[in-house]
């Protein structure tokens, strides 16, 4: 370990290598700016992070000339979100319609999806990504303008300056609260608990969707497994722990296609139960002189549509196309780059508002019969709606392309 911290210029520095670190760190670098990723971890192999890419991101990838290669990848596709209402199987989602070459969703591991963006971007002469560096300071000038941020490593203290610095480190951002970026939260009442279930040979060929007339159990095909989700009311997991592990499996057996003895064959302990405390939250400014937040750092989503990832990747698009320029010719200004907000915050909010609708509808997740029932009959009559819902879902409210 060194006492003195390592010195390094950049034009761009990019704290967090997620989905929009990593893309907005490609479309930068390939327009010849000179870019730092920093990532705090050591890899990327976390599971249960956002698997999900919407045609809209694939359009992204086609558009970078990568689609055949990138499908070459191991991913699961899903032309139709399905769910179980009334015990009726349904569409709630139809995607075969869009106006994109990949009419479905890919379901494809987080850290699979940022290998491939790492090797293209390593490709670059001004692209570098720096793996164990977590952001622990920003910089300043005497204006009070960002300049650079401080990090730790393994080899030591490393300060960047940069004439930007870019917040994609996700929804416990350390940049937004370094910045002192206020926030509006709009709650979330529902928690998710996720589990991995093995499939088996002669498990029925199950769609990807939502199950359960009582609680919205979320099940995902995953290739050799099902990634399955378990809606909680917020805050009483403790109590379900206390309650043991059997208790819980057969609760969740309750709205599984599994019962309680595979359940149990599968999860023998609370550390293969995973907890994903939803938040929906959106930051009043996304920036200050010299630093801007996306993605998550910016607005957290709820899981609801697996939307975060791609909204991230919309928000890195937007920022590439807004800010290459002024990049180019040295410092952006405020206006500069507030322009990302304004371009992103009708997208953003139009999304949060139908997630927040959404989840307060579900409220504790007990519907009466009759209720699922008739709103089953409400949709089976509007055959159009899955469209409909297909194009938000899987385009968004604003399609974002790389110039």
């Amino acid at each position: 370990m060194t006492d003195t911290p390592t010195l390094r210029r950049t034009r761009c520095c990019i704290a967090g290598g997620g989905p929009a670190g990593m893309m907005l760190g490609y479309l930068l670098a390939r327009r010849g700016i000179e870019v730092v990723v920093l990532e705090k971890h050591a890899d990327f192999l976390r599971d249960f992070r956002g698997d999900t890419l919407h045609p809209s991101t694939l359009e992204v990838i086609h558009q970078l000339g990568w689609l055949e290669e990138f499908l070459q990848l191991p991913h699961q596709r899903m032309e139709r979100l399905q769910a179980e209402m009334g015990g009726r199987e349904m569409t709630i989602a139809d995607f075969t319609r869009l106006p994109t070459h990949c009419k479905f969703m890919a379901f494809m591991p987080q850290w699979d999806f940022l290998d491939f963006l790492q090797r293209k971007a390593a490709a670059l002469p001004t692209f570098t990504l720096l793996m164990e560096a977590g952001v622990t300071g920003l910089r300043y000038d005497d204006q009070q303008r960002v300049i650079g941020v401080e990090a730790m490593t393994p080899q030591g203290a490393l300060h960047i300056a940069s004439d930007l610095v870019v917040g994609c480190d996700g929804r416990h951002s350390a940049v937004r609260t370094l910045a002192g970026l206020s926030s509006r939260s709009f709650g979330a009442p529902r928690d998710v608990l996720w589990l991995k279930i093995p499939k088996h040979t002669d498990d029925p060929a199950w769609a990807t969707g939502h199950r359960g007339p009582r609680k919205n159990f979320i099940m995902i095909d995953r290739g050799d497994y099902w990634q399955c989700g378990v809606s909680i009311d917020k805050g009483t997991l403790p109590g379900l722990q206390q309650a043991g592990l059997p208790a819980f499996l057969h609760q969740v057996a309750a709205s599984a296609p599994f019962d309680a003895a595979r359940l149990a064959s599968a999860i023998t302990h609370w550390d293969q139960v995973k907890l994903l405390s939803i938040r929906i939250d959106r930051l009043d400014h996304w920036a200050r002189p010299g630093l801007l937040c996306i993605g998550d750092a910016a607005h957290a989503m709820s899981p609801i549509g697996g939307v975060g990832v791609n909204l991230a990747i919309q928000d890195a698009v937007a920022t590439a196309n807004l800010l290459a320029a002024p990049l180019q010719r040295g410092v952006p200004t405020l206006r500069q780059l507030s322009r990302v907000q304004r371009r992103r915050t009708f997208p953003t909010k139009a999304t949060q508002f139908l997630q927040v609708m959404m989840t307060r509808r579900s409220g504790s997740g007990k519907r009466p019969p009759a209720m699922i029932r008739a709103l089953g009959r409400w949709l089976r009559h509007r055959p159009w709606l899955p469209f409909l819902f297909g194009r938000l879902i899987g385009v968004g409210f604003r399609q974002e392309l790389p110039k």
